[in-house]
């Protein structure tokens, strides 16, 4: 794992971040890869907010996975700070090589050095697999979530 640089996103890795998030069966409903523009206006407004970081990892050149940390100062538990890992996707040719728990632990690194008191994350009922690989670094499925479409 010595090789792996993580860093900022930045707009020309879009194509890639994008095949990573419409290659499983519910991206492949919700992601369009062949209109990159909604994307780019996405990264432009989150890499403007200081609270969010959309990180990408990558080895010897190519984009290998990506994540969005979101920081989020609050009221409740006398008032922590928490950090959101979402939109995680690791390359279909990179799955099984220790990345994905390098790219969380990095996550939980940096969710420390913002002074967050607790990490979360969702992950879609259907990603069995996933929910394994989250309990396995110590991630506790203690809540149901609730979306509501617009």
């Amino acid at each position: 794992m010595g090789d792996l640089e993580i860093r900022a996103a930045v707009a020309s890795d879009l194509p890639a971040i994008v095949g990573m998030l419409a290659d499983d069966p519910l991206g492949a409903q919700r992601e369009s890869p062949d209109d990159l523009a909604p994307y780019l206006a996405a990264l432009e407004r989150l890499s403007a907010d200081p609270n969010q970081r959309v990180i990408v990892a990558v080895r010897e050149g190519r984009v290998v996975g990506t994540l969005q940390l979101t920081i989020i100062p609050g009221l409740s538990r006398r008032g922590a700070t928490r950090s959101v890992i979402e939109g995680v996707r690791v390359h279909a040719d990179e799955r099984g090589s220790g990345l994905g728990t390098r790219f969380i632990e990095w996550a939980i690194e940096e969710s420390r050095r913002a002074n967050c008191q607790l990490v979360q994350l969702t992950s879609d009922k259907s990603r069995t697999d996933a929910h394994r690989f989250y309990e396995r670094l110590g991630f506790e499925a203690s809540h149901e979530g609730f979306k509501l479409q617009l």
